[in-house]
C-alpha cells in the first residue's frame, strides 16, 4: 500500500525490496498494515520469507505485535529490530520488560 494506505501498489514486494537494497540500502521497515493495531501477533511468515529471499537485509518488524513472548520468536528467524504501540498502551508489554529483555538479551 501507499500513500499512507490508502491506495494499493502494482509492485511485488521482494523485487521492490531487493532493488532498493541494490541501490545500498541496508534497514527496512516493514509493516503489515492487515495487523498493525491489531494486537494479532506479528506477520512471522512474511518477515521470515523477506529475510530468506533477500539475504542482507536488517528488518524492522511492525504490526500486530501482542505479547512478550513474540519477541525472541522475532529475533530467532532474523528480525533487527520491532516497532511496538498498542501493545504498550494497553500494557500487555511493559516497558520494564523491555528493559530488562534489552539489557539482559533474552
Amino acid at each position: 500500500a501507499i500513500s499512507g494506505w490508502m491506495e494499493d501498489s502494482a509492485l511485488e514486494l521482494i523485487p521492490f525490496v531487493q532493488k532498493y537494497l541494490e541501490a545500498g540500502i541496508s534497514y527496512v521497515i516493514c509493516t503489515d498494515i492487515g495487523k498493525d493495531g491489531m494486537l494479532q501477533g506479528p506477520s512471522f511468515d512474511l518477515y521470515q520469507q523477506i529475510i530468506a529471499e533477500t539475504k542482507i537485509i536488517k528488518l524492522i518488524a511492525s504490526g500486530g505485535i501482542s505479547t512478550f513472548e513474540e519477541l525472541p520468536k522475532l529475533a530467532e528467524i532474523g528480525c533487527e529490530g520491532v516497532i511496538i504501540g498498542k501493545a504498550i498502551y494497553e500494557n500487555r508489554i511493559s516497558l520494564k520488560q523491555l528493559e530488562n529483555y534489552i539489557l539482559n538479551d533474552d
